[in-house]
Formats: C-alpha cells, structure tokens, sequence
C-alpha cells in the first residue's frame, strides 16, 4: 500500500468572503495493479499508461502541490467575482425603474410649449398684477403695504406647496396634478371677483391662487427637465420667456380690462383665461420608463442558486456560509428600512443634509426679497412721478420685451458652455442689484423707459439659468423633489419680500427705497452664490483625487493579475517538465 495525495478542497465561505482550503492526505488504493488504461487518481489528475508506482507516485506529489497553488488563485478569484456579481445584482435589483433617456427633441417641443404657456399664466400674471394694486388700494382704502400682501401670499404659497406638487407628481402624474391646479387658480381668482375686502382677497387671489400656480407649475418645470438634456439650458429660457411675453401682453390688457369692466370684471376675465393651464396639463405626456423588474428577493433566490455546487467530484466541495445572524436586520428594521423608501420615492428629505443644495437655497431666499418687489412697484413708482397710465404700463412691456430677449439669448450662451452656469448666474445677479440701486435716479419717462429696459434684460439673463444650476448642483434625478424644497425655503423671501418693500415705501412716501431694499437683497444673495461655486470645486479637486487614487489601485491590481498569469505560465512548464523526467 503506498499513501497516494488526496487533493480535499472545500471553501467555507463566511459573511467577509474569506477561503479555506484544506488538504489532507488518506490512504487510497494500492496502485501497482493499475491496468492498461489511463488512471484516475483522487486529486483529479490523469496520470499516463505506463507508469513505474514510484513515478506515478512522485508525479502525483508534486503535481498535487502544483494543483493546490493553481487553483488557490482561481478560487479567490471565483470568490470575488461572486460578491462582486451579488453587489451589482442587488443595487440592479433595489432600482425598480431605470428612466429613458432624455429625447430633446420630437414631442420634447410640445412639453416646452406647454411649459411656456405655464410660466405665462402664472408668474407672468403675478408681474403684471401690480396694475390692479391701485385701483384695490383705492376701492378698499388700504395702504401699499396692505395691497401687496396679496402677491406676497399668492408667492408665498407657490413655494411653500411645491414640496406637496412633487409628491402628487411622483404618487399620481404630472398631468393630473397640473389640471387640478388649473381648476383651483380659475376659481380662486373668480371667486376673489367677488371680495368684500382685502381679508377675501387674501384668501382667493392670494392663497387658491397661489396654490393652485404651485400645483402647475413645479410638475411642469420638472417633467421639461426630464424631456431635456443636452439642450436643458436652453429648453428653460425658451420656457421662462413666457412669463415675459404673457407680461408684455396681459399689463396693457389688464389696464383695458379694468377701464372697461372694473377691477372686479377684469379679475372674471382672469379666472376664465387661467382655465387654459388645465389644457396645458393635458399636453404632459409621461416619459416611458424602462422597468427593471428585478426585486431584492428574487435577486437573493438567484444568487443562491449560483452558488450551489452540483458537482459531485473527488475533485472538492464548494460550501458557502448562510450569514452572521447578528447581521441579519430584524422584521422591525425591515419595516422602517421600507418606510423610508416608500417615503424618498416621493420626496427626497434627504437633500436638506446636501451642503450645496442648502447654500444654494438661501440664494434664492434673499433673491426672493429682490425678484418681485421691482415689478409689482414699477407702475406705482412711475404714477408717482407724473407719468400717465398708459404709459406706465407700457414701462412692464419695454421690461417684458427685453426680459425675452435676455433669457433666449443668455440661456443660448449658457448652453455653449463657455462658462460655467453659476457663475454666469453670479456676474448676472450683481448686475442686478446694482441696476436696482440707479433706479430712484429715474424720474422721467425716458429715464424710466431706460431702467425698465436695463432691468429687463439683466433680469431675463438671471432667471433663464437658476433652475439648470439647481439640476446641475443635486442632478436630474433629484430635480422633482429638489425643487419642491427649494421653493419651500425660497418662501420667506417671496413672502416677506413685497411687504418689506412697502413698509419702507409707507415710512419714506417714496417707492424708491423699494427698489434700494430689492437691489441690496440680490447683492447679498450673490455671496452665497460665490460661495456655492468655492465649495463645488472643492468637490470637483476631491473627485479628481479620489479617482486618481482609484486609478493607481486598478494598476496595481492590474498588475497582480499579470504576476498571476505569468506564475500559472512557469506552474504549467514545471508540469510538463516533471512529466518529461518521470518518463525518462
């Protein structure tokens, strides 16, 4: 009897990935009764006819080891390709639905119009709402303050119900939510047609009205987003140009509406047109999603299934360990664990914990104090000074016109990318400010008509790319929810900004200080725009690093694997030599 090496191989496979490979050697059959055929020994290897037992036997020694070395290697390398299948396998499982990619272009075209007819009915009637602001004050003897108070809800709405639009969206669609919205804006401002006082005003024209622009708006600026990518600066200044054009057109219709109907006739006609917002829910047709309809559990089944081993062989027995019970979440967890899943699918909270996002955020809080004080104050400020009023409703015309043209042709340059948005969107708000602050300078109606056309134009160039910097600072898959809370927190400013303005206008008798309280809000707010851009290339030299770190790794791995290659080239050749000098 001559002990012959019996090659066991078993991997006990525990929750890190770690192998065992144990060899043992027993006593088999006695070899030197072996026929003419060839022979199968216990490790697996075909040793020849012909053999003398002492080289049968020193050949399977040594090539037993050789055996061990080789598949040492293969079974490590069989091991991490398996976590690392699983690891892909479950994150492609825990994705439910994978988006299409953006088509920017076809019926791409007919959610931009409806995106545009959105942004006219809504902050386009908000701009030009300010010539209705005299005729209230007069009717209900109030004072500015007062009157303003009914945008400053109406904005303050808008934003503080986008976080509930985006939910609505992603639980229902975005269609059904924009018709909703539609509904409820018509008949807010057709009830407030209706008003005893400003309290009911407050309540109809202000808070429906702006519940309803919310529920119309955000879903509608979200599903653009979606439908573009390449073109997506672009696409948002064509859309935003419809608040300009609608107030181009709506400030010199609502002063006829009014002379001809009164305020309250006017506001009837306001709520029937506003019904048009329903049509452009109607045109939002949702993108088709790819499903990948791979779960966690089946996901699990299917990798337990890879890793059983059938094989029946002397050759070794594959064993893997079930996981550490310790580390297997309990039915408690489980629940929460889903919870916050079902509850992130509809809105991101997550985004509060994002620096850029929270800095970018209190831009758009203190340039919520500068944006719509100007346009609600520019009538009243040029009534103040003698102009007629015709005439200064035709200063929110020459703005609107030149605030087309700055968001078309400065969301064409940002979509160049010559340089980066946020600080296109920076240089653009300083501009801003300072316009603001020469504004009192203006008392005539040429020198007001140059204001109006300077400020337009500044004032097209900031908004057309604020929102593709906030897709660009949390991406487009965050876009929906990114924006709900952006406008949540960008409510104290639309809020507190028109009433601001008009407690200084009461306090001084001059609308002037409006326009000063508006020009130093947007100079504070380009600080944090500064600020935003220091932190994104910190992150960009962060990522740089890190992927350079992840490079020099893959080499030195890389590397390994060549070492590995070449060693199981020598094993091979030591092999063939050692079956040379056996037969010899």
């Amino acid at each position: 009897m001559s002990p012959s090496t019996h090659l066991g191989i078993q991997r006990k496979g525990d929750c890190k990935g770690s192998i065992q490979l144990l060899v043992c050697t027993c006593a088999s059959q006695n070899f030197t009764d072996f026929g003419q055929e060839d022979h199968v020994t216990s490790t697996g290897i075909n040793v020849p006819k012909g053999f003398e037992p002492a080289h049968r036997d020193l050949l399977l020694f040594r090539s037993s080891r050789l055996l061990l070395l080789g598949l040492t290697s293969e079974l490590w390398a069989e091991a991490v390709q398996i976590n690392m299948d699983s690891l892909k396998k479950v994150q492609r499982g825990r994705t439910a639905v994978a988006p299409t990619a953006a088509p920017d272009g076809g019926y791409a075209w007919f959610v931009l119009l409806s995106c545009f007819l959105v942004f006219g009915l809504t902050f386009g009637v908000i701009k030009s709402f300010g010539v209705f602001y005299v005729e209230i004050q007069q009717y209900f003897e109030t004072t500015a303050t007062g009157t303003s108070w009914i945008t400053s809800i109406a904005v303050a709405t808008i934003h503080v119900a986008a976080p509930v639009a985006s939910a609505l969206s992603a639980r229902c669609s975005h269609r059904s939510v924009v018709i909703t919205g539609g509904l409820i804006c018509s008949s807010g401002v057709m009830i407030g047609a209706y008003a005893n006082n400003v309290i009911e005003l407050y309540l109809t024209v202000g808070f429906l009205n702006g519940l309803g622009y919310a529920l119309t708006w955000t879903p509608t600026v979200t599903m653009l987003g979606l439908y573009f990518e390449r073109r997506r600066p672009l696409a948002n200044a064509l859309a935003s140009t419809g608040e300009c054009i609608f107030t181009y057109v709506l400030t010199p219709l609502f002063q006829l509406l009014i002379d001809t109907y009164t305020w309250r006739g006017a506001l009837l006609i306001l709520g029937a047109l506003q019904l048009n917002l329903c049509l452009c829910g109607m045109l939002l047709r949702p993108l088709k999603a790819t499903a990948e309809l791979t779960r966690v559990d089946e996901v699990e089944a299917e990798e337990t299934e890879e890793q059983r081993i059938c094989e029946g062989s002397d050759l070794g027995t594959v064993k893997v360990c079930p996981e550490d019970p310790e580390e297997i979440t309990d039915s408690k967890d489980s629940k929460t664990a889903e919870f916050r899943t079902r509850i992130l699918r509809y809105v991101d909270y997550t985004l509060i914990s994002n620096a850029q996002f929270m800095v970018y955020s209190m831009f758009g809080v203190f340039a919520a104090l500068g944006f719509f004080a100007p346009a609600l104050f520019l009538v009243p400020y040029a009534r103040s000074k003698g102009i007629e009023e015709y005439q200064a409703a035709a200063l929110m015309s020459i703005s609107a016109a030149l605030d087309v043209f700055g968001r078309v042709f400065f969301g064409w340059v940002a979509n160049l990318r010559l340089v980066e948005t946020v600080q296109q969107l920076t240089a653009t708000v300083i501009l801003l400010g300072s316009v603001l602050l020469l504004c009192p300078l203006a008392s005539s109606f040429s020198e007001l008509a140059a204001f109006s056309a300077a400020y337009g134009l500044v004032y097209g160039a900031a908004v057309s790319v604020h929102i593709t910097v906030l897709a660009e600072v949390v991406g487009v898959h965050r876009l929906g929810s990114a924006l709900g809370f952006f406008m949540l927190i960008r409510s104290g400013g639309g809020l507190l900004g028109p009433p601001i303005a008009g407690y200084f206008i009461d306090k001084m008798g001059n609308y002037g200080t409006g326009f000063i309280m508006a020009g130093v809000s947007l100079l504070v707010s380009a600080l944090f725009l500064l600020l935003l851009h220091q932190m994104t290339r910190r992150g960009q030299r962060s990522t740089k690093r890190n992927h350079n770190m992840q490079t020099d790794k893959m080499g030195q791995s890389l590397g390994g694997e060549v070492t590995d290659l070449s060693m199981k080239s020598k094993m091979e050749k030591y092999f063939l030599m050692l079956m040379e000098e056996s037969v010899t």
